[in-house]
């Protein structure tokens, strides 16, 4: 009989702070679709800001998927709750450097970098940790 596996609880938190995250993001993109001679329907409407604050949820629904999906992944494979907290609490305070980071009047700023860097090795870690649990 196969092993019951929890359920990933741990990683439904940070899944819950991040979503919350994701709402943030989406607003602040959605306030320049506001009807309206400023507004912007489609597109970025050739407004840097409207690009940045597109850029700042997009990046954010490219790679926090994936992270979380990893993350549940090693949880429900009995890695050690001390390690997903560390990864999950870095995931979310990366992601929101990174977010707050990005400026249309500085798009290279320090706390872009540490986010996106932050992302990078979480990702890379979790990935070649899932790899190893297979073996």
């Amino acid at each position: 009989m196969p092993d019951i596996v929890a359920m990933p609880d741990i990683t439904a938190l940070y899944a819950g702070l991040l979503g919350l995250m994701a709402m943030v993001l989406s607003y602040l993109v959605g306030r320049y679709r506001a009807p309206g001679p400023e507004g912007v329907s489609f597109g970025d409407g050739g407004r840097l800001e409207v690009l940045v604050a597109m850029r700042r949820h997009a990046n954010f629904v490219e790679y926090v998927p994936l992270i979380l999906i990893l993350l549940a992944l090693l949880e429900m494979n009995k890695v050690s709750e001390t390690a997903i907290h560390v990864m999950g609490a870095a995931l979310v305070l990366v992601r929101a450097s990174h977010a707050w980071g990005m400026h249309p009047e500085d798009t290279r700023g320090v706390f872009r970098g540490i986010g996106a860097g932050g992302t990078a090795i979480i990702l890379v870690v979790s990935s070649i940790w899932a790899i190893t649990v297979f073996f």
